[in-house]
């Protein structure tokens, strides 16, 4: 780690390189650098832009290169606000729900972060190397420890927003964000934005990583294995919603405005409702903006009274997907969504 992680702003997950955010301490759309949940695999390593370099290879391209640090800064930039979340986000609540932990760390809700990501298109960074017209899958690799390694298919890689980052929020990317370039997949897994990129694969073949087969997929008895993988590939991410407050939280008795985030991986969010204890589902309001593969901020007024009080919150998306009651047990902790009851002590 090299940013400071304060417990005002951070919950350590124990293992020194992994940090989620303190969800109370969210402010505005945009999540700044200085608040943003790490979620790392090793150590932030120190990388020298001047001697970096991202080499383009694989059978799916023409012309195999290199390209430096300066020359992508030198290419059309374009910028794009979105979402990343890890897919153990909500890890902790399987054990509430299940009774039993799953494997990993047991991430709250502040495994996830709205910025501002700058760089390059990765269809114009490809487009230099000649993708042949039997490509079909991209595989980046970071210089971290590990080579963290995930593919995308190639119809992923070509989107718009689907960009290779030098810069988040307006400034070059911090060492533990994946500086001096890393992937941005919106709507996708955190896996699948390698940080600290430095090669990228492409492939006329499906290509496989220990990411996309051993971990970061869906493993368990609701889930049948899928090609090289021991269960479901994860790839977008579900509609989930985040309450603003801490767990269990404390109000004094009066009127509240009680706020919070709702994501939906690749879709916009079309509806946030809350429900407090036993009371009915009613639609909190949604602020602007609303942007498909990021979130949106919502709130509804709560006049609270003296005791203790649950709030429940869920989102639907465009395609009428939404926060289910409970989820299916995974092996791995991935894509908890469920309702989860927030306590509240008034008083």
């Amino acid at each position: 780690m090299v940013k400071p992680t304060p417990a005002d702003l951070f919950v350590d997950m124990g293992d020194g390189i992994n940090y989620e955010t303190q969800v109370r301490s969210l402010a505005g759309y945009i999540t700044p650098n200085n608040r943003f949940f790490v979620r790392n695999h090793g150590a932030t390593p120190v990388i020298d832009a001047s001697e970096w370099r991202l080499v383009i290879d694989g059978t799916g391209v023409e012309r195999p290169m290199e390209l430096g640090y300066e020359y992508l800064r030198s290419m059309p930039q374009t910028s794009v606000t979105r979402v990343i979340e890890c897919a153990g986000n909500g890890r902790k609540h399987f054990a509430e729900a299940h009774g039993r932990a799953a494997e990993g760390s047991q991430w709250g809700s502040g495994a996830i972060g709205a910025a501002e990501w700058s760089g390059v298109r990765l269809s114009d960074v490809l487009e230099l190397a000649g993708v042949t017209g039997g490509a079909r899958d991209v595989m980046p690799e970071g210089l971290d420890e590990p080579r963290m390694q995930r593919p995308i298919p190639l119809a992923k890689a070509l989107r718009d927003d689907t960009i290779l980052a030098l810069d988040m929020n307006g400034e070059a990317l911090p060492p533990d964000h994946g500086y001096p370039a890393r992937m941005v997949v919106p709507g996708w897994l955190g896996t699948a934005s390698i940080k600290w990129v430095g090669r990228l694969q492409v492939s006329e073949e499906q290509l496989w990583s220990h990411w996309n087969t051993q971990d970061y997929v869906l493993i368990g008895p609701d889930y049948a294995p899928e090609g090289e993988a021991q269960g479901r590939v994860i790839t977008t991410m579900p509609p989930v919603s985040i309450v603003e407050l801490n767990r269990p939280a404390r109000l004094a008795p009066g009127h509240h405005v009680i706020g919070g985030r709702a994501y939906a991986g690749e879709s916009r969010v079309s509806r946030v409702e809350y429900r407090v204890d036993d009371g009915v589902w009613r639609e909190a309001a949604l602020c602007e903006p609303n942007i498909a593969g990021s979130w949106v901020r919502w709130q509804f007024p709560w006049e609270a009274q003296t005791g203790q009080h649950i709030i429940r919150v869920r989102a639907t998306d465009e395609s009428g997907n939404n926060q289910p009651d409970s989820v299916p047990w995974n092996d791995l902790g991935c894509l908890y969504n469920a309702v989860v009851p927030h306590p509240v002590q008034v008083g």
